[in-house]
């Protein structure tokens, strides 16, 4: 077993070569669906509901992120990830609305980024990060204001990237989980 994954990985680093593909730096893009900081809000609204507060209306916007990696071999890419994302919601009690919250999230962490086809149009890789996220929520009731800022350690593990474009510019597709999200879409400029 153990000689089948080590002749797998020497076949990906053989195919991680770049065809005349020489690129060093990139940069990217990155919007996502399904973060942790929105799985975590999940537990936060189930706590609100058992002193009898829930929460309505709810909107999202993002994850959105900013990514840059350096390519120290052709294989591997050392960098980080800035994201940030917001939630909006109603608080009602007894159907009577309470008043809104506003819920804020920074996030940053170093990341690595292994590929494992590297070529002139097409690439396939993973990539893990962990890192910290600033929460930041308000609400008001009723007049009264109520802030409070909070942070947690995050992180991104995503196990599947595909990209495909001119060996400059990309469009991608990740899979995997974190904050970033669950599927994340984003487009990548190397150089």
């Amino acid at each position: 077993m153990m000689m089948a994954v080590v002749a797998m990985m020497t076949t990906m680093s053989v195919n991680a070569q770049s065809d005349g593909y020489d690129t060093k730096h990139e940069v990217s893009i990155t919007y996502g669906q399904v973060s942790t900081s929105q799985i975590l809000d999940v537990f936060s609204t189930i706590g609100s509901a058992l002193v009898g507060v829930s929460e309505k209306n709810e909107s999202w916007f993002g994850p959105l992120a900013a990514e840059y990696f350096y390519h120290v071999s052709d294989v591997v890419g050392v960098g980080g990830i800035v994201a940030i994302g917001e939630r909006s919601y109603d608080m009602l009690r007894k159907e009577e609305k309470l008043g809104e919250g506003h819920d804020q999230y920074y996030t940053l962490m170093p990341a690595v980024k292994f590929n494992w086809l590297r070529k002139q149009h097409f690439g396939m890789y993973s990539k893990a990060a962990i890192g910290a996220t600033l929460r930041h929520m308000s609400q008001d009731t009723n007049g009264d204001n109520y802030t409070d800022t909070s942070a947690h350690i995050n992180y991104q593990a995503s196990l599947l990237g595909l990209e495909a474009g001119s060996p400059t510019v990309r469009g991608f597709l990740e899979l995997g989980f974190g904050e970033q999200g669950i599927i994340l879409l984003g487009m990548r400029y190397k150089f």
